[in-house]
């Protein structure tokens, strides 16, 4: 199905937003990548703030309704760690543009967007914290501080866009299978 011009538009401004980051874009360079009048942006999106809202709410969203699964789900804490990896690379990999919006230009959002898209990240961080939590309770996790166990995986999760950009993206399943054993198992 071919996408609408609406679609059309929040991808190329996407792709710039990645490259030049949100503030290095203006409504007239996109349209220029485009090969229309800037003007006639305007007639299928309200400006640059609908499109980093709608780039950034899009994978946020994917990734409370995901974490929110995942924290209902009846299996061990390791496992529940597992599948929030596994769920990073995923969206990482079939978003990285909603990503890199999301990592590097959240702080742009206005008013009612910003404001969810922070209680989304504390929502999702508080899930992760308190699944990590039951691993070190139930005995599944060494007893180190949530707070640096958290930092550890999500960093490195947040960065993956950018890593595995410059490494030629690599197969998803070798991706999942490594990172869940580095990041669970540690390399020693």
């Amino acid at each position: 199905m071919k996408p609408t011009r609406k679609q059309e538009i929040i991808t190329i401004a996407s792709r710039l937003f990645k490259e030049r980051g949100y503030n290095a874009v203006s409504m007239r360079d996109i349209a220029h990548a485009m090969d229309i009048k800037a003007a006639s942006l305007y007639n299928h999106i309200s400006g640059k703030q609908e499109i980093l809202s709608t780039l950034i709410l899009e994978v946020a969203e994917e990734f409370t309704r995901e974490m929110n699964a995942i924290t209902l789900e009846n299996i061990s804490p390791l496992k529940k760690i597992e599948s929030v990896i596994e769920i990073h690379i995923d969206i990482t990999v079939n978003y990285s543009e909603n990503i890199a919006a999301l990592n590097n230009d959240w702080m742009h959002l206005e008013g009612f967007a910003l404001k969810r898209v922070v209680k989304m990240r504390e929502d999702y961080e508080g899930n992760f914290r308190g699944i990590i939590k039951q691993g070190v309770a139930a005995g599944d996790i060494k007893p180190q501080h949530p707070e640096v166990i958290l930092f550890s995986i999500l960093s490195t999760l947040r960065t993956l866009y950018l890593w595995n950009e410059k490494r030629g993206k690599m197969d998803v399943n070798v991706l999942k299978k490594d990172m869940v054993a580095v990041l669970l198992e540690g390399i020693v």
